[in-house]
């Protein structure tokens, strides 16, 4: 099973890079995010037409998450209980027998805007639903993302950020909360110290300058830990494609057994 997570940064703006990606890469599941578009706005006939079904909880020109899946979706859950007033943020379905959670995480803007306490509440709410919701013996995977650097190697410049919006010790505890839950980050489970980034800002040529951080994370119970193969960044997709203007983020993709 190949199982990816992406952050497509306006679903309308990046369908056809999207469908040209699963053309080539061909996971079996895709947990999307930032879809920016209401329910009855998403294209599934366009997407059964490339063999996906899709679980989907969108919201008019924000947030909006959903599960692409080659296999019968069944939805589990739309939004995170307690914290619907922060947007369409977290769908679970189940597929062949693996919960399946996307999750966008409030970005929080800086450490003084009062979106900040918002996103650690946030935080707080996903690990107790995840703890109440799930049996630490049951496959589950949660991808999306976090808004999070959870480590100084998650970041191009860990000396001058640290302290900042996504380095702050307040959200890294919440990040590892989930860890001690019994979730894996499973990309550094399988590239213990590789220096790699998910996300890079448009501007300032960051991509090219490296100047990214790793914020889009698949983490995985137990059971998807011992059937884990490989962990990848597709950095190549955070490239402009034939014209096709990429998302700022690039997909993460694991191979399971």
């Amino acid at each position: 099973m190949r199982i990816a997570t992406w952050n497509v940064n306006g679903l309308r703006a990046r369908q056809d890079f999207l469908l040209a990606w699963l053309r080539l890469r061909e996971p079996d599941v895709v947990v999307l995010q930032e879809l920016k578009l209401h329910d009855t706005q998403f294209p599934h006939e366009l997407f059964a037409a490339a063999g996906y079904q899709a679980a989907v909880h969108g919201q008019k020109s924000w947030n909006g998450v959903a599960v692409l899946a080659k296999k019968p979706v069944a939805i589990v859950q739309l939004g995170l209980p307690g914290r619907e007033e922060q947007g369409a943020r977290l769908v679970t379905a189940e597929v062949e027998g693996v919960a399946v959670s996307s999750v966008y995480i409030p970005n929080g803007k800086h450490t003084g805007h009062e979106d900040f306490p918002g996103k650690l509440a946030w935080l707080d709410a996903l690990a107790a639903h995840l703890a109440a919701a799930h049996r630490p013996d049951a496959a589950l995977v949660v991808g999306g993302d976090f808004n999070v650097c959870p480590a100084p190697l998650d970041s191009w410049n860990e000396a001058a950020l640290r302290g900042h919006i996504f380095h702050t010790d307040e959200e890294r505890a919440r990040f590892q909360r989930l860890l001690d839950q019994g979730l894996f980050d499973l990309f550094r489970e399988k590239n213990p110290s590789a220096r790699e980034f998910s996300w890079w800002d448009y501007r300032g040529g960051a991509f090219h300058k490296g100047e990214g951080l790793r914020i889009d994370f698949l983490l995985g119970s137990a059971p998807l830990l011992a059937r884990l193969r490989s962990v990848t960044i597709d950095r190549e997709w955070r490239k402009k494609q034939a014209g096709l203007t990429a998302s700022d983020h690039a997909p993460v993709i694991a191979e399971l057994d």
